[in-house]
């Protein structure tokens, strides 16, 4: 069996470093080698506002999400998720989420994706997941890890984080990381991050900036992430956080475009 190892060293007060050793072959994939509407075995969507559990998907985002080749497609090699100044049901842009629950769903591994992000103020592209089965209940309680987030008003900083009841954005006890990539609107980078029973690290172009572990002494409100989670990947407009200091209207539409996405374990 083919395989690769990660070398990881965390600085402390001792620098420890772990090895976490993958299969070089991928357990899922997609490498957008087609033209078209994405792969249906292995991806679905959310679809609309969010309404009625969920209005503006819980952050007052100004987008309604659809399956409109328009907004989401494959071509040259590429997923394109792109965002449009349009009305729809009494929204006036119009995106895509799409997601992997019950067709890509892991527990443990490497989440790797190569991405270049849209830019502007109102954009809030998001590469993420959570929970497939809500074991713990809904959110945060089942936790979230944000992989890789960026809002257009603050260029080039990408965001990396963990929720969960104990520790989310609405009690501003997030733990999150962060890291200056100047021209992730103009470029691919690889995001990622390397999951294990008691650590989450987070990477750009395998350049370790941020790690969350798990305090001995929380039980799932302060780690769910013991269960299977799927990937999400999607461009929101505006929204509490994207559209902190408004949208753009002149810059549509936007785009993120994905080379693959890899699942090692």
């Amino acid at each position: 069996m083919k395989c690769f190892t990660l070398l990881i060293c965390i600085a402390t007060t001792i620098v420890s470093c772990q090895k976490i050793t993958y299969q070089k072959k991928p357990v899922w994939s997609d490498e957008f080698d087609y033209s078209g509407a994405p792969d249906s075995t292995k991806w679905n969507y959310d679809l609309g506002d969010g309404c009625p559990n969920v209005c503006g998907w819980g952050n007052n985002e100004a987008q309604y999400y659809t399956t409109d080749s328009k907004n989401v497609r494959v071509e040259n090699g590429n997923l394109i998720i792109e965002a449009h100044k349009d009305s729809l049901d009494g929204k006036a842009y119009t995106s895509t989420r799409i997601i992997s629950k019950q067709k890509g769903d892991w527990l443990y591994g490497r989440i790797e994706i190569r991405a270049k992000l849209p830019k502007g103020k109102g954009t809030w592209p998001a590469i993420w997941m959570l929970s497939t089965d809500w074991k713990y209940g809904g959110w945060p309680a089942s936790g979230e890890i944000d992989i890789m987030e960026h809002v257009g008003y603050d260029p080039g900083v990408v965001h990396g984080t963990i929720h969960t009841e104990k520790y989310n954005h609405i009690k501003q006890t997030q733990k999150e990381g962060k890291i200056t990539i100047a021209d992730a609107m103009d470029q691919f980078h690889v995001y990622a991050i390397d999951w294990t029973k008691d650590k989450i690290d987070f990477f750009v172009d395998d350049n370790l900036y941020h790690t969350v572990i798990r305090d001995p002494q929380d039980d799932f409100n302060g780690w769910p992430f013991d269960q299977k989670f799927h990937l999400i990947m999607n461009v929101a407009v505006g929204g509490n956080w994207g559209g902190k200091e408004g949208i753009d209207d002149s810059i549509w539409p936007q785009r993120m475009e994905i080379d693959y996405v890899r699942i090692y374990q």
